[in-house]
């Protein structure tokens, strides 16, 4: 069974482009990157070289001669005198390239001289190119690959482009949805903030009808990014970064969800965990919502380094990673208790990154002033508030009515009800949050 996949629209135009570079897939273990690309591959080129240096060690020294094409295509031959090497019908996928980081610097040669297509992926990829000689600058591009996104989720459902071009439909017209609309998309979201993204996890929902297995696959997932960091994380102090990584859902559970080391070890000081939250975000294992200094545009450059939230970027992880009662209280009961609003901040922070939204939220010293997120267009500056409750948005209602805030001039709120506008102020369920990118594009 495969899922359709996102990249399968980036990859179909890549190939053509009748100048397209090398491409590398960047993403976290186990989000799908080796599946879509072999099936995008099989169905493209007459000849498929697929090397995985993590499984096939017979490959690890095709560089031995250096980084020229002939002599790669030789030692590859060498390794394997069964693999064919046709020009201009051959796409080469180099797969588990942390292994083996040096390949990249081969893709210059690789496009210059234009006989083969070549696609190199893995995970840990921000970590392992700093050990790159050479990686090819101008000669290559990246592509950065997430967990399945709600989207996405609704395909593997079966769910075609017109029922989900409605839920965007319905957002820009302001039309609430009826009843039976907001019902079957809330039921789905929330087994989506349930499953998570995982294609394994969604693959195992899929063909059972059931949860059943689901947490012990995300609990896997999670136990195989602790020994990547055993694995690879050289120089740096394994037991910080681990503690830091399994402390995010407790962090987040707090009222003020500003990540805090103390929160670890009551005597922790950043200073000792220097470079961790740097390498699990190489990782692609947590996501980070920088705090703006003040919100106005523009928002590079406008941060305040030392304080940020952490978030898991597959919500379905984070709620494994919770209490082992808590899928089940999700899904059936409906109810997380002191988790509800950061299981909802954490799908929109995971929303907004899968459509390349940047990360920002603000909170204002000696003040209850603060606000979630912040997204923006070309003019203008829209704080976007998560809400668990139907308690008043006083935050959000100053920003946009204060008229020392002249970059925003109304706010969004996402939260448990319909479609509506109020005091400059547009709500939507939680759902439509991975539809954000484009209802600000065509707004």
């Amino acid at each position: 069974m495969y899922f359709r996949r996102k990249i399968d629209a980036f990859l179909n135009d890549w190939k053509a482009d009748p100048f397209h570079k090398p491409l590398i897939v960047k993403g976290a273990r186990q989000i799908g990157k080796t599946e879509s690309i072999l099936h995008f591959a099989k169905d493209n080129y007459e000849n498929v070289v697929y090397i995985n240096f993590a499984l096939e060690k017979k490959f690890m020294q095709i560089l031995a001669d250096g980084y020229d094409v002939k002599s790669v295509i030789k030692n590859i031959s060498l390794a394997d005198p069964s693999v064919k090497f046709i020009p201009k019908k051959t796409i080469i996928l180099f797969d588990e390239i942390q292994e083996n980081p040096d390949v990249a610097t081969t893709l210059k040669a690789f496009r210059i001289d234009g006989n083969y297509d070549v696609i190199c992926s893995g995970s840990m990829l921000g970590i392992n190119y700093k050990k790159i000689h050479s990686n090819s600058v101008g000669s290559k591009i990246d592509y950065e690959m997430y967990s399945m996104d709600f989207e996405e989720f609704l395909w593997a459902k079966g769910y075609n482009r017109e029922q989900i071009d409605s839920i965007l439909a319905h957002m820009l017209e302001n039309k609430p949805f009826n009843n039976n609309e907001l019902a079957i998309f809330k039921s789905l979201f929330l087994d989506y903030c349930v499953l998570g993204g995982m294609p394994d996890v969604v693959k195992l929902y899929i063909e059972t009808g059931t949860f059943s297995g689901t947490l012990e696959v995300q609990e896997q997932i999670r136990l195989d990014y602790e020994e990547d960091v055993r694995k690879y994380a050289e120089g740096l102090d394994q037991t910080k970064i681990i503690s830091v990584y399994r402390s995010i859902p407790a962090q987040l559970a707090k009222e003020n969800k500003k990540f805090q080391f103390s929160k670890i070890d009551k005597n922790a000081r950043s200073r000792e965990y220097t470079g961790c939250i740097e390498w699990l975000k190489d990782a692609g294992v947590v996501i980070e919502c920088n705090c703006l200094q003040y919100p106005e545009l523009p928002l590079n450059g406008n941060i305040e380094e030392s304080k940020y939230k952490l978030y898991y970027p597959d919500t379905g992880l984070l709620v494994s990673a919770l209490d082992e009662e808590a899928q089940e209280d999700l899904r059936t009961n409906k109810n997380l208790g002191v988790y509800k609003g950061a299981l909802y901040e954490n799908f929109v922070a995971e929303a907004f990154i899968k459509q390349g939204l940047g990360l920002f939220y603000y909170k204002k010293e000696n003040s209850t002033l603060e606000e979630d997120f912040f997204v923006r267009t070309q003019n203008d500056l829209i704080p976007v508030e998560v809400k668990s409750n139907s308690n008043q948005s006083k935050s959000l209602s100053t920003l946009i009515k204060s008229v020392s805030y002249g970059d925003i001039t109304y706010g969004i709120k996402l939260g448990d009800f319909n479609i509506g506008c109020a005091n400059g102020i547009y709500t939507f369920p939680y759902f439509c949050g991975f539809k954000m990118k484009e209802y600000l594009q065509r707004k």
